[in-house]
């Protein structure tokens, strides 16, 4: 989005409540929201010194429901310089020591938008009972509230100043189940097998115990230390999704604290618009979730990678690359067997990051043979890096004790004394950790693109883009082309519809070194920062030109958009919007841009009449 475009936005703000009362829609407002919304009255909520702000008493009582774990979080810049401080410098590229302190987050902020900074208070929960004495506090007191778990929100939802955090990180039980029937489907449902994961875990933790260990798979989040909840909640899509489909879609059950402080196990037979809402209809809007249960599938035998960098002679020779590509992706890989990514480089290179599942290296080879054999024959392209196909036991593909004695150079692990043997990330996401964000956009791509008679179009659009600023097409986080059980389960999502008619979300984005509030010699480079983003929103609006209509993923967007409600939820919106009104009439539970919203300030302290 254009900021011109922001600033109408916030113009129009104070005629918000006027349009309510008389019942009218707001230009770029869904008729949803004017349901969820109608009949509230102004509310503030309070701050630490304003009155109203529970006294220490009170606090203190909330320290005892929840066994003592109530904490004050601190940033470990705030005392800089100190030996805290420094150790907390040293550990800046290490995600796992981020996520372990309440006080920080995995990104550091993002340009003109948000900068991370601690919560006034937190519970460090470890049951769901301590979840809900958290929620009750912050409904009695009229307190901003605020849940983290992986910490990995771009948008920034997982901190608020000010607030009151429910931290799940110590809530990461696992259980695997053989058999598993919803609560209250014992008659309808049929048996699956399935695992249980409490709200705080991180996928490496779900893969370990369920991929490493037991040899089954699920389908969960790319990044290792995402976390597990907030993925679900958003819809959820890792590098074999192509092949097993949403993480939202393939949610049986959850147990989740409500905004009246009860915790409810939700599914398709209790409380099922709840659950229909919260798989994919945003972390943090209707609830707090504290376990899911999903459903897991037999293991393919062999999970592997095609790697590789195409470089063109001239733009003319990029051009007709990128068209090559197209016909041969159509032809050869839009299917469940391929995932990740093609990337778009310096305007004349192309970066191949592809995933397959279900086939041997060798067939992934003869798969490819032909794509590779018209790059040989024409001198205007060269390898900036060559091409290579491996394979794995697929049940070592989170095995980092594999990794570390095969192929450490793929992998970062997590080298604090005592930490888990198994905590890795991929080196591929390690840029990340911490990351101050520039720019951030995307766009679910329709698969009629790929029809023939569009496929020039197509090609044009995606050359066009490249010649703006480096961006990616991310195919396993578009459904066309999944198998047909895979997109009707994601069909019974909350999440865009736009993604089971998506080949890729296109993700164009752009970061800095971390930039935490006080941390010493790094300031953010903004007006740089601002550059980037320009470029970014030409090298979209250039992809946009085929794809005008389409959506954007929820936990991969600009913090900037206006009509998010109907990028990121599409005709899904209304529908969520009864939920919010349903489970939570009083809106304690906000995110900005999330499900009801509209009603509250843009930090979530008023809610407009």
């Amino acid at each position: 989005m254009k900021r011109r475009d922001l600033l109408k936005a916030s113009l129009a703000l104070p005629l918000l409540p006027l349009a309510w009362r008389a019942g009218a829609a707001v230009a770029g407002t869904p008729a949803g929201a004017n349901s969820a919304l109608a009949g509230l009255r102004t509310f503030h909520r309070v701050r630490p010194g304003q009155p109203g702000w529970p006294a220490p008493a009170r606090w203190d009582e909330l320290r005892r429901q929840v066994g003592g774990r109530l904490l004050q979080p601190r940033s470990p810049f705030a005392a800089c310089p100190s030996a805290a401080c420094d150790e907390a410098v040293r550990l800046l590229d290490n995600p796992f020591a981020l996520g372990d302190d309440p006080a920080l987050t995995q990104t550091s902020g993002w340009a003109d938008a948000w900068v991370s900074q601690p919560s006034a208070y937190a519970v460090a929960a470890e049951s769901p009972a301590d979840v809900a004495a958290a929620v009750d506090f912050a409904r009695q007191h009229r307190l901003r509230l605020v849940v983290k778990g992986g910490g990995h929100s771009y948008q920034g939802t997982s901190e608020a100043p000010d607030s009151l955090l429910v931290w799940t990180r110590h809530m990461n039980q696992i259980t695997l189940h053989d058999a598993f029937v919803p609560r209250g489907g014992e008659a309808r449902a049929q048996p699956v097998p399935a695992v249980s994961v409490q709200a705080g875990a991180m996928w490496i933790d779900a893969y370990h115990a369920v991929t490493t260990q037991a040899r089954r798979y699920v389908q969960g989040g790319g990044c290792a230390t995402v976390g597990v909840a907030g993925l679900v909640q958003s819809g959820g899509f890792g590098s074999f999704s192509k092949g097993f489909g949403s993480a939202a879609g393939n949610l049986l059950e959850a147990e989740v604290v409500t905004a009246d402080g009860k915790v409810r196990v939700v599914n398709a037979y209790k409380d099922p618009e709840l659950f229909w809402g919260i798989k994919g209809g945003g972390g943090g809007s209707l609830g707090m979730v504290t376990r899911l249960t999903l459903r897991t599938f037999d293991l393919p035998e062999f999970f592997g990678a095609v790697m590789g960098r195409i470089k063109a002679a001239s733009r003319e020779a990029f051009r007709a690359l990128i068209g090559q590509f197209v016909s041969f992706y159509r032809e050869a890989l839009f299917n469940p067997h391929w995932g990740e990514q093609v990337a778009f480089r310096d305007g004349d290179t192309l970066k191949l990051s592809m995933v397959f599942q279900g086939l041997t290296q060798e067939q992934a080879q003869q798969t490819w043979a032909p794509f590779l054999a018209w790059i040989k024959a024409r001198p205007e392209y060269s390898l900036a890096e060559p091409i290579q196909t491996i394979a794995l036991p697929a049940r070592h593909f989170w095995d980092a004790a594999y990794f570390r004695e095969h192929a450490p150079q793929y992998i970062v692990s997590d080298d604090r004394p005592g930490t888990p043997a198994h905590h890795m990330i991929w080196r591929g996401d390690h840029d990340q950790v911490g990351w101050f964000i520039h720019a951030y956009q995307s766009a679910w791509m329709p698969a009629a693109l790929l029809q023939p008679a569009r496929q020039d179009a197509l090609a044009g659009a995606l050359f066009a883009a490249s010649q703006h600023f480096d961006y990616a097409l991310h195919f396993n986080k578009g459904l066309a082309g999944a198998p047909a059980d895979a997109i009707e389960r994601a069909r019974d999502t909350a999440t865009n519809p736009d993604l089971l008619e998506a080949f890729a979300l296109a993700i164009c984005a752009d970061g800095g070194e971390p930039a935490f509030a006080g941390l010493p010699g790094r300031s953010p480079d903004l007006a740089g920062a601002r550059r980037q983003a320009q470029k970014i929103d030409q090298a979209m609006q250039a992809l946009l030109k085929v794809a005008p209509d389409a959506g954007s993923y929820v936990s991969e967007s600009d913090y900037f958009l206006r009509d998010w409600q109907q990028r990121f939820w599409g005709s899904n919106y209304p529908r969520l919007a009864a939920a919010k009104r349903r489970y939570d009439p009083e809106g304690l539970f906000f995110v900005r841009h999330g499900v009801g919203s509209e009603a509250w300030s843009e930090d979530g302290f008023t809610r407009r009449a």
